[in-house]
């Protein structure tokens, strides 16, 4: 039976690179048949990601059969996880987030949940010295995930280990990182093909807060304005999507990369109230600008109030 390797819906650079290193470590040095697939299409980065390191992109499944073989990379949310998740028999979980209950498994599994930025990271130490075997493509996915996931050490998030661990590859495959970090941040920031809908469920998570639901949507980008301008249809657009993904609001940040900063829209007073209680702000319109806020995990998410 094949394995089928995996991160979270709406997949960013990490949650499509990740499952493809994984898969490759199982199937090419630990013997095991594995495959790496996605929950939804990847984001524009993580789509440049694959086409400058000539990775096939890879399967894109609308469903999961039962008693599937399955590694779960990037998330160990089951909220961002196929429903039937706890059908299949899962054999590992890699992740860099905090825990979350409600994932089931058959029989005891190995579980590496560690405080770094990236989930690449952590499979960089586990491959250890077979690292040696791994082709130059894979390599360059395992790069493309941690300056993603750190936005080029920029987060909060990233710790020395991450930095490490980017500089080796970089070093490995002869990559300048701000060469290639910036044209990662300009495949990233053009969303112009893309909806409101699409753009507040790109990068996004579920969160309950005190009982509410929210859906928390991150867009980092080094071209805020194009979003900016955009802010009328956004919050046009969030009751709709929020309706639809049974939230009570969306919350979009808008990270600046260059400037470390994110704007909040701001449609109503619920939301204007979260951004009061939650980051010691006055809002006064229908967006606050919230310096050096950068990560979700660290900075949004562990800060929100009711």
């Amino acid at each position: 039976m094949t394995t089928l390797v995996f991160g979270h819906k709406n997949p960013d650079t990490d949650s499509t690179g990740s499952p493809i290193i994984w898969a490759w470590y199982l199937d090419h040095i630990k013997g095991v048949e594995a495959k790496p697939v996605l929950w939804g299409e990847p984001n524009t980065e993580a789509l440049f990601m694959l086409d400058h390191w000539n990775l096939d992109k890879p399967e894109i499944l609308d469903g999961l059969e039962a008693d599937t073989d399955v590694v779960i990379v990037d998330t160990n949310n089951p909220a961002e996880l196929p429903d039937n998740i706890n059908d299949t028999n899962i054999t590992g979980i890699i992740d860099h987030h905090r825990l979350v209950a409600g994932l089931e498994t058959r029989s005891p599994i190995e579980i590496n949940i560690q405080p770094l930025a990236c989930t690449a990271t952590i499979m960089w130490k586990m491959i250890g010295k077979d690292w040696a075997q791994t082709p130059s493509e894979i390599k360059g996915a395992a790069l493309s995930c941690i300056l993603s996931d750190t936005l080029e050490f920029r987060s909060p998030t990233t710790t020395q280990e991450d930095k490490a661990i980017a500089w080796s590859i970089a070093e490995e495959l002869g990559v300048d990182i701000s060469d290639y970090a910036a044209q990662m941040f300009a495949a990233k920031s053009d969303v112009s093909s893309f909806s409101e809908a699409e753009l507040l469920r790109m990068d996004s998570k579920e969160f309950d807060l005190d009982g509410t639901g929210l859906r928390v949507s991150v867009l980092e980008t080094t071209s805020p304005a194009p979003l900016l301008a955009r802010k009328d249809a956004l919050m046009a657009a969030m009751p709709t999507v929020a309706s639809e993904d049974d939230a009570a609001e969306v919350l979009l940040f808008i990270v600046d990369i260059l400037n470390e900063e994110a704007t909040l829209l701001v449609p109503n007073d619920t939301v204007k109230s979260i951004a009061e209680k939650s980051f010691d702000v006055t809002v006064s319109g229908d967006t606050v600008v919230l310096p050096g806020v950068m990560s979700r995990k660290k900075q949004i998410i562990p800060n929100l109030k009711m």
